[in-house]
């Protein structure tokens, strides 16, 4: 029994809309612009798309809301292709930041310590900002002023990589400090990224 689908997510969406392309282009004229970018004044559309078929070449609305319409003629397939490689391109270098959260204890053991500052040196070299996190248990609260030195000397440790956003404040039973790496032209090279030798 079929019932009628109104409102489900799953429907299909309509139809992408398509490119005004060749025959898809309505207007009776257009603004024709050739593959070199010489503008060729007001054309009769049918004239427009004969010229291109002449050509091998595609006629490409590029400015459909313009009186008359702006059209180009151009190898569609190869300026979508470019389009693409230059989203991809452009996407590989974009670097979403993530914030990163790092816990401690303030009684940490100083190897753990270590540890953290090595996770901590990474996550800022990727780029990636850091909550850095002091979690206060029962009457640990009555410490939290060792929570903030631990905290105090943790940024110091990174003052080369790393820019404090929020300095350290104890929130109810954790204190909270957020860091963000300090921006660098070029990349650093591997061996700042590394923490010192023991």
């Amino acid at each position: 029994m079929n019932t009628p689908n109104k409102g489900d997510i799953r429907r299909p969406e309509p139809k992408r809309e398509l490119p005004l392309l060749n025959e898809r282009i309505r207007d009776r004229e257009v603004r024709l612009i050739d593959e070199d970018g010489a503008q060729l004044g007001i054309v009769p559309t049918r004239e427009a798309l004969f010229t291109a078929r002449e050509k091998g070449l595609d006629l490409f609305l590029v400015q459909p809301d313009a009186s008359p319409p702006v059209a180009r003629i151009m190898d569609y397939g190869r300026f979508k292709f470019e389009q693409e490689k230059r989203a991809r391109e452009a996407k590989k270098k974009h670097h979403v930041a993530d914030v990163k959260e790092l816990k401690m204890r303030y009684k940490i053991e100083e190897h753990d310590y270590r540890v953290k500052l090595r996770s901590a040196q990474k996550f800022l070299t990727d780029g990636d900002k850091i909550k850095v996190l002091i979690m206060l248990r029962g009457r640990e609260v009555q410490h939290a002023d060792m929570a903030m030195d631990l905290m105090n000397r943790f940024s110091e440790a990174l003052k080369d990589l790393a820019m404090i956003d929020r300095e350290p404040k104890l929130e109810g039973k954790t204190v909270i400090m957020i860091l963000s790496p300090v921006p660098q032209k070029g990349k650093p090279a591997p061996a700042e990224a590394k923490p010192p030798e023991q």
